[in-house]
């Protein structure tokens, strides 16, 4: 039986029921299985699209766990704190506003205010009132964060060199690059990111 013969039989299994065994949960009686039936017009990926998909879910997953783990040993920061550090070493005056931030980096601004509480307990960055905003709340690198993150990008981005920029040609980064921001655009587009945070990090 060829892949495609196989790959329609497949589907119409799954199509016709979807077995859930709640006899398994604890604390329940044993029940009869219950058959769900699966919509018929789910967009199932093709084969190459299921490639692809499974290609880069692997290779991100990889990536960033070696990436994390590297600057970890080299720095003690996670790839979330350094990458606050560098939004900030960028700003004016290295200080953004919590909600600017917590944007920038597409994060959830619950999210930001718990590494942004560790990053000050650790004297790399420090909050203060937005001067323009009396609710506002500004995240300023400090000079001691300054220090840790010169300390810490030159082996970061060799890193980054290592695992990914030097792996593919100019034309493969390229087009990693510009398939992200796409993904990018979509995401951010007028509410695809929704805050359920209200106004923890203003």
């Amino acid at each position: 039986m060829g892949s495609s013969a196989v790959r329609c039989r497949t589907i119409s299994l799954i199509r016709q029921v979807t077995v859930v065994d709640l006899s398994t949960t604890v604390g329940c009686r044993a029940q009869p299985l219950r058959r769900t039936p699966v919509p018929d017009d789910v967009r199932w990926l093709s084969a190459t699209q299921q490639r692809d998909w499974r290609a880069f879910r692997d290779g991100t997953a990889l990536l960033f766990d070696v990436l994390g783990r590297e600057l970890d040993e080299g720095s003690g920061l996670s790839l979330g704190e350094y990458e606050v550090l560098v939004r900030l070493s960028e700003a004016p005056r290295r200080a953004l506003r919590m909600s600017e931030l917590a944007d920038d980096l597409a994060h959830s601004r619950s999210r930001l205010t718990h590494t942004v509480a560790r990053m000050e307990r650790a004297g790399i960055v420090r909050r203060e009132p937005a001067l323009d905003d009396a609710r506002g709340v500004n995240c300023v690198l400090t000079d001691h964060g300054w220090q840790v993150l010169v300390a810490a990008a030159p082996g970061h981005v060799e890193s980054v060199r290592r695992h990914l920029v030097d792996v593919l040609d100019d034309a493969q980064l390229a087009a990693l690059g510009e398939a992200m921001r796409v993904v990018v655009a979509h995401l951010r587009g007028p509410g695809r990111l929704p805050d359920a945070d209200g106004d923890a990090a203003r």
